[in-house]
């Protein structure tokens, strides 16, 4: 069960928007094959100049297009798996329109405790839920 926080400059449509969102998840999908309904995406739009995102010097320039992607997901996934969806990700969004050097990933674990689905509760804790294989 992914989280996923999606941060943009200004300036695409609600289509575009809703395109990126889905990209990404299809590529989550694909990749780690978590249930369709575990969509859980934070999408938040940015004025000019408040997205800072420069090359890490890699020698390339990012576009006012950058894509910069948060994933939170419980650990235990191989550093092969987390590749293979950063490619994933990066071609599912190509077919949307975004460049390669647009999209920018950070990968964030943590524990099966680290979640309340709602009530307040840590459903994977009381057993309310399973917790997701790997």
């Amino acid at each position: 069960m992914p989280l996923v926080r999606i941060d943009v400059n200004q300036g695409r449509t609600p289509e575009d928007l809703s395109a990126l969102s889905r990209a990404i998840h299809d590529a989550i999908l694909a990749e780690y094959g978590i249930p369709e309904q575990d969509y859980f995406h934070i999408l938040t739009e940015h004025k000019q100049g408040q997205i800072v995102a420069q090359d890490a010097g890699l020698g390339f320039q990012r576009t006012s297009g950058v894509v910069m992607i948060q994933i939170f997901t419980q650990g235990g996934r191989s550093q092969e798996a987390k590749s293979s969806l950063f490619e994933a990700i990066a071609s599912s969004l190509a077919e949307v329109g975004v460049q390669g050097e647009d999209v920018f990933v950070g990968y964030v674990e943590n524990s099966p405790g680290d979640w309340s689905f709602g009530f307040g509760r840590s459903q994977y804790v009381t057993g309310e839920l399973a917790v997701p294989r790997k």
